[in-house]
């Protein structure tokens, strides 16, 4: 049976359970016949209705909190794109035959997101399971136990959710701290300018919005030349976070006055012999001059850069490739080499979050990369920046941080 033929509509009306669906602004877009029938509800007095007008809290509880977790709970679907389970609530409901008679009622809710292609929430689904009966138990010496026992769970979910209240305001400050050491240590935009560069950072996910890969441009001395790096520093969060803007920065002073790009990673990987956390860290560095219409480049440990010609020709920068920063105790210098490229030429410097699946070989990425970037060469650097990662990126996001510089020539 193919999609075609299945009467999702009538799916949804049989499933077996309390199950609604709601609009970004909390609007039932829907509501199937167990959760109509539960609530006591006809469908024209909910469908097209606002949730809390539907189901407001009981005026005489003066305790009454339902309506305010549940909302809480719905923001976090719609700020997060992910599913959010409720810890038990009581949320009594107007008796729709007795007009100001409320019943006592206990819910165990769940509410899930309903994305479209581009990640963004469209609706929610919002199912609710009634144990009500359960909560309220009574009969012989069993039921009586039964009532204990129920009435200390009710107690101790509630305890829990005000602990996940908790830790989500600490999650969120936790947040926002990283975010702020984030952006202090990338370039700020201003530092692109008017390079026609495009630069697109994503860490993984899980990962706080924070990650051990960098980016870096430089405006170096001597005529119309700019360095561009990249680095991958292992691990997420603010440790990695944390390393990271410490050896970008290093790489960024050092290519200020460095000869070549080798030159600039034999400072950075000297550097990084005394920054805990920086082992087996990797980056590469380009030299463009726009003059003489040359890069020069060297690698340490790093996933070459791509250059596509004007033609659509593909070529990786590998021809100066070295173990990682901290991998070699002797100072011998790093190898360097260089290319040309004509006017019109796409540069693309990345991490390996960008190319690298499990059970996938390497280079079954590295291809994959190269047709997407001379598939779209044609594109202006955020556009081409866009199509890339929309291309490469799994649609629910990367297990690994993920940098990209895209520098057109």
């Amino acid at each position: 049976m193919n999609d075609a033929a299945i009467d999702y509509a009538g799916v949804f009306q049989c499933l077996p359970g309390m199950v609604a669906l709601l609009t970004p602004d909390l609007v039932y877009a829907d509501a199937n016949e167990e959760f109509l029938r539960a609530s006591g509800r006809r469908r024209d007095q909910v469908v097209g209705r606002y949730l809390f007008d539907v189901f407001p809290d009981n005026p005489n509880d003066g305790a009454a909190s339902g309506m305010r977790n549940l909302a809480a709970s719905l923001q976090r679907v719609l700020d997060t794109g992910e599913r959010d389970a409720m810890a038990l609530q009581r949320y009594d409901v107007e008796d729709p035959d007795r007009p100001g008679v409320w019943q006592e009622r206990y819910w165990s809710p769940v509410n899930a997101p309903v994305l479209d292609g581009d990640g963004k929430v469209v609706l929610l689904v919002h199912r609710v399971e009634e144990v009500t009966e359960l909560i309220k138990a009574r009969g012989g010496p069993s039921g009586s136990r039964a009532r204990v026992l129920e009435a200390e769970l009710y107690t101790r979910a509630k305890e829990l959710q005000e602990l996940n209240e908790r830790l989500r305001q600490s999650h969120a400050r936790e947040r926002e701290v990283a975010l702020a050491l984030q952006e202090a240590m990338l370039p700020a935009s201003r530092q692109v300018g008017d390079r026609r560069a495009a630069v697109r950072y994503r860490p993984a996910i899980g990962a706080l919005n924070v990650c051990g890969d960098w980016y870096d441009i430089v405006d170096l001395v001597g005529g119309h030349r700019i360095g561009v790096s990249v680095g991958d520093v292992v691990g997420h969060g603010l440790a990695a976070a944390g390393v990271m803007g410490q050896l970008r920065s290093a790489l960024s002073a050092a290519s200020r006055v460095a000869a070549g790009p080798a030159e600039a990673l034999n400072v950075l990987g000297r550097y990084a012999h005394v920054v805990d956390g920086a082992e087996s860290a990797t980056a590469v560095t380009t030299f463009i001059d726009f003059d003489a219409h040359t890069i020069s480049y060297s690698s340490a440990g790093h996933p070459p850069p791509v250059l596509v010609h004007a033609d659509g020709r593909v070529e990786f920068l590998d021809q100066a490739t070295d173990p990682p920063l901290d991998a070699r105790p002797d100072p011998m210098p790093r190898p360097q080499a260089s290319t040309t490229y004509t006017a019109g030429a796409t540069l693309a410097l990345y991490t390996d979050g960008l190319v690298e699946r499990r059970r996938e070989d390497i280079e079954t990425g590295l291809t994959r990369l190269a047709e997407s970037l001379a598939r779209h060469r044609d594109l202006d650097a955020e556009s081409l920046a866009d199509a890339v990662l929309l291309e490469l990126l799994p649609p629910g996001g990367a297990t690994d941080d993920t940098a990209l510089v895209i520098v057109r020539l």
